[in-house]
Order: structure tokens, then C-alpha cells, then sequence
């Protein structure tokens, strides 16, 4: 053990353990992850529209 630490492999273990098995239905069990999923995907559909629109207003 380094520093009196246990392994990386047991710490993460023993952080699943404290966490239980996940609830059905809930795919994003951390908040922010969440949010900032869905940010992106806003900006990807924003710039997707935005192009077309640039798109068809030089096609005339």
C-alpha cells in the first residue's frame, strides 16, 4: 500500500458497495453529468438549425 492507501481497484469497490444497485428508470445517476448531456445535445440541434437556415437563406 502506498501512503497507507488501499488499492485504487478497492476503493472503487468499496464505493459501488455504498452505493447500492441503481433504481430502474434512472439513467444518469449523477446530477451534472445530466446536465450537461443535455446542454450539448441543445447546442448540437441549435447549430444543426442554424445551418440549415444559413443554408437555405444563400440558396436564395
Amino acid at each position: 500500500m502506498i501512503f497507507n492507501r488501499p488499492p485504487l481497484e478497492e476503493r472503487i469497490a468499496a464505493r459501488q458497495r455504498e452505493l447500492g444497485p441503481l433504481k430502474p428508470g434512472r439513467h444518469f445517476e449523477h446530477r451534472p453529468a445530466a446536465i450537461v448531456f443535455f446542454a450539448l445535445i441543445v447546442c448540437v440541434v441549435l447549430t444543426h438549425v442554424a445551418a440549415f437556415f444559413m443554408i437555405e437563406l444563400a440558396a436564395g
